[in-house]
């Protein structure tokens, strides 16, 4: 007898889900997608605010935006991107054409339910099993049933609701306040003061874009020491905003300045407004709770969140998610008791909280433990580890953008096996000998310029690690 598994959304994560739970054994996939086609958070639209249905705009896509890893990272592990552009880094609409691709390749068309909203999902628990009631409204005819799934895969992503901080006296500010999510193109901009508050991916991609029309940019962080990267001559760092002013903003060192605009590039919130209590998830400050590897309901384990982690390799995580997923229903893997699971968590979170890392970033996984967290998943599935060349492309990628920002979409990427290749402008370079020049030069010039602060944040660095090692 073929068993359900429901999945919200189609965009990236929801595709992979369905492609695997086709090709698993006694499972067959049911998708529902609110908008008219694939793609998720990667199609494109110049509206902001609400779409045709009165439903809240999902993709927080800008008109020129490039990835910010190559395609030879992002791909799924069974479907590479095509080859046939040089370029690493691409535009977005080539990443939506890929998962197009992606979606006939393994025929899930005819698995997905096209502008279906899914209102509401309940558990329906007995002694054998839990099966999930999902409700959703078709939006063409304003018409709602309900559907039985044996299992339930949440894919309806995470890059579409704003986070907006709390900024002192934000009612005086008269300038313009606005979102990422809602920014399209920078003409708007033209001849502007700008503060971008926050130095993540996104606030570093606008920054830039920005700086080519805007008068000046100010990149508003609270990191310790200022990105060591070259910036254009008019965009320069200034530390956290704490206040708002009628026609500016104070920052954290008591410094202020004025400006026409505020762009808050400040994150997402997990959300999940389909759930109902019985499901028995929360989300506490940005940690999506009770999840077992950031992916199983500890409370319910046939249902399971894709994508929750961030700074990962996007779809190669999706994909190994997935798959662990569906392999607890097929029996590839084994779950521990509820107990054991709930213990485990626990355990990640205090060996993170005694690192020195905040709650809410619980899910952030960065290089490091993204290796980790993809061995254990394929070891728990026994399955084949992620290959070792993307893994590193990863790593190179991540530090030519911290010390390079302006320029580390220049360079390209393929691999000789597990080795990895990387070219500058059609010429193959020494890896390990460009990025450590150019790494060498970026400090040296941050020592120069602002000496004080690197010797007081390194003193901080030194004092937190000596803690942290005699402190029991």
């Amino acid at each position: 007898m073929m068993r359900v598994v429901g999945v919200i959304g189609a965009g990236a994560a929801g595709l992979c889900a369905a492609r695997h739970a086709l090709a698993s054994t006694g499972l067959s996939p049911v998708v529902w997608e609110k908008s008219s086609q694939v793609g998720g958070t990667w199609v494109y639209t110049p509206h902001t605010g609400k779409d045709q249905d009165g439903l809240p705009i999902h993709s927080s896509m800008y008109q020129s935006l490039k990835t910010n890893l190559p395609k030879e990272v992002m791909g799924f592990p069974d479907f590479p991107f095509s080859s046939d552009k040089e370029e690493s880094f691409i535009h977005h609409s080539d990443v939506l054409k890929y998962l197009k691709s992606y979606t006939d390749n393994f025929n899930l068309n005819q698995y997905i339910k096209f502008r279906h909203h899914v209102e509401l999902v309940t558990p329906v628990v007995t002694d054998e099993k839990t099966t999930w009631q999902v409700t959703v409204q078709d939006l063409d005819t304003k018409t709602s049933s309900t559907t039985v799934c044996d299992a339930l895969l949440i894919c309806n992503g995470h890059y579409s609701v704003p986070r907006m901080p709390q900024v002192e006296d934000i009612e005086r500010y008269k300038g313009k306040q606005v979102h990422s999510h809602d920014y399209r193109e920078p003409s708007p901009y033209k001849g502007l003061t700008v503060v971008v508050l926050g130095a993540a991916a996104s606030g570093l991609d606008i920054s830039l874009e920005l700086a080519t029309v805007a008068k000046e940019v100010l990149l508003s962080h609270n990191f310790p020491l200022p990105i060591p990267s070259e910036l254009p001559p008019n965009m320069r760092q200034v530390q956290g905003v704490v206040s708002a002013l009628d026609e500016g903003f104070v920052f954290a060192d008591g410094s202020s300045a004025q400006a026409d605009v505020i762009m808050y590039c400040t994150g997402y919130e997990f959300t999940f407004p389909f759930l109902t209590d019985d499901c028995g998830v929360t989300i506490e400050n940005n940690i999506v709770k009770p999840l077992y590897k950031h992916v199983i309901n500890t409370t319910h384990p046939s249902m399971g969140f894709i994508g929750i982690p961030f700074q990962v390799c996007p779809f190669p995580t999706f994909d190994f998610q997935v798959r662990y997923f569906l392999g607890t229903l097929t029996g590839i893997v084994t779950l521990e008791s509820q107990n054991e699971m709930v213990a485990a968590t626990q355990f990640e979170l205090e060996c993170r909280r005694s690192l020195g890392y905040s709650d809410k970033k619980f899910h952030q996984l960065g290089f490091v433990r993204q290796e980790q967290y993809l061995a254990d998943l394929a070891k728990n599935m026994h399955a084949a580890q992620i290959p070792q060349h993307i893994l590193t492309n990863f790593k190179v990628v991540v530090f030519r953008a911290i010390f390079s920002i302006m320029k580390f979409k220049q360079y390209s990427y393929s691999n000789d096996g597990n080795t990895l290749i990387e070219t500058l402008h059609g010429k193959r370079i020494n890896t390990k000998f460009d990025l450590g020049s150019v790494i060498l030069r970026r400090v040296a010039y941050l020592f120069w310029h602002d000496f004080a602060r690197v010797c007081t944040a390194t003193f901080s660095f030194l004092q937190f690690s000596l803690k942290k090692i005699f402190t029991k």
